[in-house]
């Protein structure tokens, strides 16, 4: 075999390897694919959703390479009018699904067309939909079935290029930045005033409190006063009632009683110092065993104090 010949068999078995390779193509699962040939769909392989090996002509078909799962597209923050003309700034987005490949790949060519298309459509949407609703709805009450109908208006729409809105979501909505600092001011301002209220209202009631207090304080010791008072002036006469039973059934031992009560009152320790003659009618009890019955002498007064 000649050298001609041999690069002749090499020659043809590289083309042929070149061909085969070109003539296969794999599906994977996440995929799926159109068979075009000259921009058209193949008749009866045109669209490849099997995972797996397959053909094509090779330099006369071409396949175009599609994701079968849900994509997600995001909006930015987008500013939005409500109905009740409170401006608040929207963050959403949606999830979509390829339902018409041949139709996506011949309006938007790719994901990142149809990412730019459905962006316009969902900001679209968004505001038709939110413009109709004020705060409270958007916010709070409606919210679940304003998302449904964002979903729908932009599903409309994006079966234009071959797709399907599976779902739509509000994930954030807030006031504008300068907007929210001029309500949280406003909101400060209201706690402040709150608070200085219910300091002045404690205040009061602390003094109120205390006034209380003290004029149950002032009525008690009053109320113990006169009584004690009374129990005194009572015990005070119930005394006086005893000396004078017993001075009329015993004068003499109630004349010796208050003399031994002016001696100790006389006597007690200290600097005082008496002048008084031993025979004086102060000491009567001191040299007579009888006392004599010269009565008031017991009360006499010292004769000289120092």
């Amino acid at each position: 075999m000649t050298r001609s010949l041999i690069f002749l068999v090499a020659l043809a078995a590289i083309l042929a390897l070149i061909v085969i390779g070109g003539a296969m193509f794999t599906v994977t699962q996440t995929e799926q694919a159109l068979v075009l040939r000259f921009g058209e769909p193949v008749a009866g392989r045109g669209l490849v959703t099997e995972p797996g090996l397959h053909f094509k002509i090779p330099l006369i078909e071409n396949v175009i390479f599609l994701d079968n799962r849900i994509l997600d597209v995001e909006s930015p923050n987008l500013e939005v009018l409500a109905s009740d003309n409170q401006r608040l700034e929207v963050d959403s987005f949606i999830r979509y699904r390829i339902v018409d490949p041949l139709r996506f790949y011949q309006t938007v060519g790719g994901i990142a067309g149809a990412n730019n298309q459905l962006a316009s459509v969902l900001n679209s949407a968004v505001r038709r939909v939110l413009s109709e609703a004020d705060q409270t709805q958007i916010v709070r009450n409606e919210r679940a079935a304003l998302m449904v109908k964002i979903r729908e208006q932009a599903n409309i729409e994006a079966r234009k290029f071959g797709v399907s809105v599976v779902d739509a979501r509000i994930r954030r909505v807030d006031l504008p930045q300068q907007i929210s600092e001029k309500v949280y001011g406003r909101m400060q301002t209201e706690r402040a005033r709150e608070a200085a209220e219910y300091r002045a209202q404690g205040s009061e009631n602390a003094q109120k409190i205390t006034a209380k207090a003290d004029r149950d304080v002032i009525v008690l010791k009053a109320e113990a006063q006169r009584k004690a008072d009374q129990m005194k002036g009572e015990g005070d006469a119930e005394r006086n009632r005893i000396f004078a039973e017993s001075f009329g059934k015993d004068a003499d031992f109630f004349a010796f009683y208050r003399s031994m009560q002016a001696y100790e009152g006389a006597f007690k320790a200290g600097d005082t110092r008496f002048l008084i003659g031993p025979r004086a009618e102060f000491f009567r009890f001191f040299g007579a065993s009888g006392g004599g019955h010269n009565r008031g002498a017991e009360d006499a007064a010292p004769a000289q104090k120092r």
